[in-house]
């Protein structure tokens, strides 16, 4: 099979560079508010309930209000700020039914991508997947949460790029605030994030000995887990719902 160069992003299901070229864009004044505001929520270092102030958010990233602005209207569609007119903003509540549909769309999104790569004719892409699993565990010895959590979304990532489905990867992803913040309240807990780990190792196995079913398997386990725990990560933050 041909892979497509950089500049022919292929058909979904032809297998595609294991590095592609990201090309240089600019971002404007309010995406750039909108993804610190977003990743801010979604690590809850802004905890569910808490209020924003426009004017206290753009002196923080010293732009004007109108980007702000706008940034919290986009995250107010994503469901992930609550805005009262002429009254307040305040950081929305995990909604867990939000959560259930997004895990709902990525579980179906993402056992069709390791049934195709598991059944593509050549897998040697599967040396670079297991590299950004070593690095992720090279982070969780570490202690360090925010690498893990990187390398965590890059190998997810990678699978869904390997394919083609980079654009649907990025749709699901601007979906999942809700349920972000459910596994990451989940992540502290005892072999937590050992398991990932594992699960990860299970599914680029599968993929490298072309057992899609294994894969598959391996993939609802994997993103069933934090769901399992939801009434337990409820009772433990009740204020967060």
């Amino acid at each position: 099979m041909q892979r497509p160069t950089h500049s022919d992003p292929g058909e979904i299901g032809e297998l595609r560079d294991i590095t592609p070229e990201v090309p240089v864009r600019r971002v404007s004044a309010s995406a750039q508010v909108h993804d610190a505001l977003r990743a801010r929520i979604v690590a809850l270092d802004l905890a569910p309930g808490q209020p924003l102030s426009r004017a206290e958010v753009s002196d923080t990233y010293g732009v004007s209000q109108t980007p702000v602005r706008e940034a919290m209207q986009r995250l107010s569609g994503e469901g992930l700020l609550r805005i009262f007119p002429q009254s307040k903003t305040e950081v929305a509540r995990i909604d867990i039914a939000h959560a259930k549909e997004t895990q709902f769309l990525r579980l179906s999104l993402e056992l069709e991508v390791v049934r195709r790569l598991a059944t593509a004719p050549e897998r040697n892409f599967i040396d670079d997947i297991d590299a950004l699993i070593d690095r992720q565990a090279r982070a969780f010895e570490a202690g360090d949460v925010e690498e893990f959590t990187r390398f965590d979304r890059a190998f997810h990532r990678r699978l869904h790029c390997l394919i083609g489905a980079d654009a649907l990867w990025d749709l699901v992803t601007a979906r999942s605030g809700h349920i972000d913040r459910l596994r990451n309240l989940n992540l502290p807990e005892p072999g937590k994030s050992a398991s990932i780990i594992e699960l990860h190792r299970r599914i680029a196995a599968a993929i490298r000995a072309g057992e899609a079913a294994e894969a598959e398997a391996a993939v609802r386990e994997h993103l069933s887990g934090t769901l399992k725990q939801v009434e337990g990560i409820r009772a433990r933050y009740p204020d967060f719902f």
